[in-house]
């Protein structure tokens, strides 16, 4: 009996011989040809393409089948990640070779900025090019938030020149203080953000106890100055607006409204469904576009605006029990050319660790999302095809000058990817 193994070389070349062929027995030939087959797909485990310093390949097809003595069934917490090499994080998880693509040559993750025991790193990321500088806000009553019902959360800023001259003086992480912004009290409870919008940041607001949540429009320089431009539906509060993005090529603003305020015990009941909404600042119209969420999250567009792309991370429902079996699900829409309706709707992908959070895009039409585990990749189809995983939830991300630039609560990590974002900033 012949062994073959994912390095016996020969034993693939005998196979095609007309002579050998002739000098086995038919069902001795087939079992050869399995187990050559077998070897070749074991094969693919040892990539054939060099890896970034620190990467880690995951082949696929070496964990299609664990078995049911495989230890590490992630069974009870869908928010630990899947990391079968036990590598220590925070590294680049490859499991396409098409993500070599996006990560380049020499890419690595490093800390940069940490506030450990406050989650001050959470979402509503938006980087000023002009100043090199990046806005984002705290977790509005998640774990370390220290916001609440009577608590409003933090906005914050972090330079990215001093990012870049810190990790320009050593190899391993730094820590680059973020600086906190004063703003106004009609600011309540930030979860989202883009831009810049027309000069300003353009942020999307909770709304804290019966301070209704709203969409704002901030002055990036001192003192901050604050505009609102909508806090309600007709009359009717809306229940804890979450992500915000301007529809590419129009000044339209599109957000989503789950119902994380009640859910983090920061807002009352919801009194309206959770939906995405359309807004034109020019018109004051304001209209729902698309419904049927448990909990509408995140939410961008390619940069055509032909289609758009909303998180529903129903899986994961505040200070309530998680539900592993809700969505943890990116949805894919067109976007009616006329009316600007959300139709067409279909999965574009289900998230395996955690929930899908905040979402952009690349110039490329990858698809990046926060998630349990850190940030996910997935390609234009759908396919995931790596992760940036450092081990902690990580709600939002955003293209810098200096790469991709990675929130995770208590920790801020940057990544030098060579990909490039599209572009947010409206003029």
């Amino acid at each position: 009996m012949m062994t073959v193994t994912r390095d016996n070389i020969s034993a693939r070349k005998c196979v095609s011989s007309p002579v050998f062929y002739l000098a086995m027995g038919a069902s001795a030939l087939a079992a050869l040809i399995v187990a050559v087959a077998l070897a070749s797909t074991r094969a693919t485990g040892s990539p054939n393409f060099t890896l970034p310093p620190g990467a880690v390949y995951i082949n696929p097809l070496e964990y299609n089948v664990l078995g049911a003595d495989y230890a590490q069934w992630r069974t009870n917490d869908s928010f630990v990640g899947f990391n079968p090499t036990n590598t220590t994080p925070p590294f680049i998880q490859v499991f396409d070779s098409s993500f070599l693509d996006i990560t380049g040559p020499d890419a690595t993750i490093r800390l940069v900025s940490s506030h450990p025991g406050f989650a001050f790193a959470h979402e509503a990321p938006i980087y000023v090019p002009d100043l090199n500088v990046v806005y984002f806000s705290s977790n509005d009553g998640g774990s370390f938030g220290y916001s609440s019902w009577y608590n409003n959360s933090v906005v914050s800023m972090l330079n990215m020149t001093e990012v870049d001259i810190a990790i320009a003086s050593i190899t391993g992480n730094v820590n680059v203080p973020a600086q906190t912004l004063n703003l106004s009290d009609s600011v309540q409870m930030v979860n989202g953000g883009t831009g810049p919008y027309k000069g300003n940041l353009l942020f999307i607001t909770s709304g804290r106890a019966l301070l209704p949540p709203s969409i704002v429009l901030v002055n990036p320089n001192p003192p901050f100055n604050t505009t609102v431009l909508l806090d309600n539906f007709y009359g009717r509060q809306f229940s804890a607006l979450n992500d915000i993005k301007v529809l590419p090529g129009t000044d339209i603003l599109f957000f989503t409204d789950p119902t994380y305020g009640w859910l983090f015990d920061f807002r009352p009941e919801p009194m309206i469904p959770s939906q995405v909404y359309r807004f034109d600042p020019s018109t004051g119209q304001v209209r729902v576009v698309a419904d049927q969420f448990v909990h509408p999250n995140g939410i961008a567009f390619t940069p055509d605006g032909r289609t758009a792309f909303v998180t529903d991370t129903g899986a994961a429902n505040g200070l309530m029990a998680n539900n592993q079996a809700y969505p943890a699900t990116i949805y894919q829409y067109d976007v009616d050319p006329v009316t600007q309706s959300f139709t067409n709707r279909r999965v574009f992908a289900y998230t395996d660790t955690g929930i899908p959070d905040g979402i952009q895009l690349d110039t490329n039409g990858n698809v990046y999302s926060g998630c349990g585990d850190g940030t996910h990749v997935w390609n234009s189809q759908g396919t995931l095809i790596g992760k940036f995983f450092v081990n902690s939830t990580s709600a939002e991300m955003i293209f810098t000058k200096s790469g991709l630039l990675i929130f995770a609560e208590e920790s801020i990590y940057l990544a030098n990817i060579q990909a490039q974002g599209i572009d947010l900033e409206v003029y």
